[in-house]
């Protein structure tokens, strides 16, 4: 009886560590004008005040959605992350990348896959997905 209940237990630990954690937008809107604003623009529009030293030109984050029809998640992610490397300031995007390691959490792509990153990275993409031009 004990055993079965210790087992349950660690069941449900392994099921509650593996779920998709919350989005939390606010958080993010904070991360964003902390560490993107400044290459992206407070409007995330791409012109943020470093925007004319860069390489490449910050993408319009508000549109992000409307070149597929859907936020691209895993793309977003990939990208925040430094699993899609940009360079556009003489070293890879982001610039920032170390300060949003850790907290490893799940989040899901509009397909219903997940995705494995950092907390602060699903609260910038709750954030960016709240930007998005219709």
């Amino acid at each position: 009886m004990i055993r079965q209940a210790m087992g349950a237990l660690s069941i449900a630990a392994i099921v509650t560590a593996s779920q998709v954690s919350a989005q939390d937008a606010d958080t993010g809107a904070e991360l964003y004008q902390h560490y993107c604003a400044t290459c992206h623009g407070i409007d995330a529009t791409g012109y943020g005040p470093m925007a004319g030293v860069l390489v490449i030109q910050p993408t319009d984050l508000t549109r992000l959605a409307s070149s597929e029809g859907v936020f691209p998640t895993a793309r977003v992610v990939a990208r925040i992350d430094g699993r899609d490397p940009l360079v556009s300031h003489g070293s890879p995007m982001p610039v920032y990348g170390p300060y949003f390691e850790g907290q490893d959490t799940a989040m899901k792509t509009p397909d219903g896959q997940p995705i494995l990153t950092s907390q602060p990275i699903v609260d910038l993409v709750a954030y960016l997905q709240t930007l998005q031009a219709n």
